[in-house]
């Protein structure tokens, strides 16, 4: 039967709503985890290696029922048994944020540099542990009939600029995937993407503020990234862009132009 649905939905509330952040102890995916309790959604703090940090954020944000979770990438296994956790817990999850992700900087002349075990672990936690994390929330979200999931991507997808090339790979991929994931999970889940260009974080080992700075001074915008304004643009892709899926919300201050 074909689900038609109305028109006008207006904006997606938060409040009562749980989600669930991977990579949500540092960088962006913290700045998400604090727009989301803010906007009154009870969160799931995501972890790999950084309990103590989600377990530290999850004590500052507003409201009550936050918790940390470990949500390693790397293992299928255990993402499924934090989804029926989250179920035991909560019995729901409305909106999944896939931030955790890893990179090595390694010039892309230097091939010899990218050595397969590093271009393997990129590859594994940038595409295949979101994509496992999808596989292991999707019941949840479905159940739901109004749903989110939000792939943190990157600019470096589209333009292969980056700090490795396998990065740049990872991102194309994670992409990719954003579309296949739209069509087949519709109508109850929509798939976006929000890809920002460089970020004033320290998610690349040996990136500069000042590094940071050049790369914005380049772009028409002329403004540095802050983790917070591209968790301000996945917190507007789930609020408010309610017949959007399957698509990639640029966040680069013009870079790609």
């Amino acid at each position: 039967m074909t689900d038609l649905r109305a028109g006008g939905q207006g904006e997606y509330p938060l409040g009562g709503r749980v989600a669930v952040v991977s990579g949500g102890s540092s960088g962006i995916g913290a700045a998400t985890v604090r727009r989301l309790a803010a906007a009154g959604a009870t969160v799931v703090v995501g972890y790999g290696a950084g309990r103590e940090r989600a377990e530290t954020l999850v004590a500052e944000l507003p409201g009550t029922g936050h918790r940390a979770l470990a949500l390693p990438m790397e293992d299928s296994q255990a993402l499924n048994a934090a989804a029926a956790e989250v179920e035991r817990r909560f019995g729901r999850a409305d909106v999944l944020v896939n931030s955790a992700g890893t990179t090595k900087a390694v010039p892309h002349a230097d091939l010899d540099a990218m050595d397969d075990a590093s271009f393997d672990r990129i590859l594994i936690t940038n595409v295949r542990g979101p994509f496992a994390t999808i596989r292991a929330f999707a019941p949840l979200l479905r159940r739901g009939g109004d749903s989110v999931i939000v792939n943190v991507s990157s600019l470096s997808g589209s333009t292969g600029l980056g700090s490795s090339i396998a990065y740049c790979a990872s991102k194309a991929a994670l992409d990719t995937m954003g579309l296949s994931l739209a069509r087949v999970l519709g109508p109850e889940i929509r798939v976006l993407g929000v890809s920002p260009a460089a970020v004033n974080t320290d998610f690349v080992p040996g990136r500069t503020r000042a590094a940071v700075e050049k790369q914005a001074a380049s772009t028409p915008l002329r403004t540095v990234a802050e983790p917070d304004d591209v968790a301000l643009a996945i917190l507007s892709a789930i609020t408010h862009l309610r017949l959007s899926t399957g698509t990639n919300l640029v966040v680069d201050g013009g870079r790609h132009l």
